[in-house]
């Protein structure tokens, strides 16, 4: 098949956040059966035409999303006829991609409630598509809600992880990791993702507090947030006493060495995460997982079993006392991290996530 897949306008793939992940993790995978063209927007010191293992990568002229969506449109106007489009997280260019190409499968990939809101528009948008999918049961429910018409062509795709790079290490690379990143004894909190409010950095600043009462620990928060933000939680964390570095982004390349440094991963998100990738990519590494118990996360952490679910996310005592349980009981955090990386091997691997996809595209895509 001839497969172009669109990422949104915000980003660039190869990229690192979750979407990009996602889109460039399928796309490398399925190019080894098709032709895959990856289209997403340019940035400074990457080219707008590259090949990278047999996928095609168009980078447009973005700027706004309504410019995007032209540089996106011309180029399909221009192009050789595809079998099929997958538009990434982007609802409302379905419509327009659908009515310049109807005789074309077009297949919205949903990844989070963040672009999709109970509108007209994209209810309509929707409705033209001719497969919808969620990356997990909590999203395909939340959709089904707001728009019940899409029940039929809504389909459930989990994500996955490289498990060839997040993978557990031994006590000496781990002891090397650790002296990489100026990782001290005591036991070692990871945070990985977006700095935002609703990611919940603060309850795990004050969980911290909480812990250091007990026994030496350092939390290690990776990822971008503005500075204003970032100002605020440096001044609670010196408030609470807390031994934290905000390391900033980490390229997704690299971020693997993170996890396996690290003794415990949480992520204390506030409000619904849709999947929550980076709590795959923790278990996968064989790091111990406590995360909220919402949305998504609730279909990969089996509390007790693979990692913990904190049911009063918005209680730092909460998470406060499952870190201490996994700090004072090494036999603990090894079972449990050797289940979570268990079960990332039996559910949670790329590869499976581009066969599901592509089972759909093949049920679209009419036979030559």
């Amino acid at each position: 098949m001839r497969i172009c897949m669109i990422a949104p306008e915000q980003f660039t793939v190869p990229g690192d956040g979750s979407v990009e992940i996602c889109i460039w993790n399928i796309a490398r995978r399925l190019a080894r059966r098709h032709k895959v063209t990856i289209l997403s927007r340019r940035a400074s010191g990457l080219p707008d035409t590259d090949e990278i293992e047999q996928v095609r990568f168009i980078r447009l002229p973005a700027g706004t999303p309504s410019a995007y969506r032209s540089s996106v449109l011309r180029f399909l106007e221009g192009a050789e006829p595809f079998d099929l489009i997958q538009i990434d997280n982007r609802p409302r260019l379905v419509a327009a991609v659908k009515r310049q190409h109807p005789g074309t499968p077009v297949l919205a990939f949903l990844h989070s409630l963040t672009f999709v809101p109970q509108e007209p528009g994209i209810a309509r948008s929707l409705s033209v598509a001719d497969a919808v999918t969620a990356n997990s049961r909590s999203l395909e429910q939340r959709l089904i809600r707001r728009f019940p018409g899409i029940r039929s062509k809504l389909r459930v795709v989990p994500l996955g992880a490289d498990l060839s790079r997040f993978t557990p290490v031994s006590p000496q690379e781990k002891a090397r990791l650790r002296t990489l990143y100026g990782l001290g004894p005591g036991f070692t909190v990871l945070f990985v993702g977006r700095v935002i409010p609703r990611k919940g950095v603060p309850v795990l600043l004050r969980a911290m507090h909480r812990l250091k009462r007990h026994m030496p620990a350092r939390l290690l928060i990776a990822g971008k947030g503005k500075p204003l933000y970032l100002r605020q939680l440096r001044s609670l964390a010196r408030r609470l006493g807390v031994q934290v570095s905000f390391l900033g982004n980490i390229p997704h390349a690299d971020i693997h060495g993170l996890y396996q440094a690290a003794d415990c991963f949480i992520c204390p998100s506030q409000q619904h995460e849709s999947f929550g990738l980076v709590n795959v990519e923790a278990m996968a590494s064989g790091l111990p997982v406590i995360a909220s118990s919402n949305g998504g996360i609730r279909e990969i952490i089996e509390s007790g079993h693979n990692g913990y679910l904190v049911r009063q996310y918005r209680d730092p005592a909460a998470f406060a006392r499952r870190m201490l349980q996994i700090g004072r009981n090494p036999d603990l955090a090894a079972r449990i991290g050797l289940q979570g990386r268990n079960d990332a091997l039996q559910m949670y691997e790329w590869q499976h996530t581009a066969e599901l996809l592509e089972d759909i595209y093949l049920k679209l895509v009419p036979p030559r």
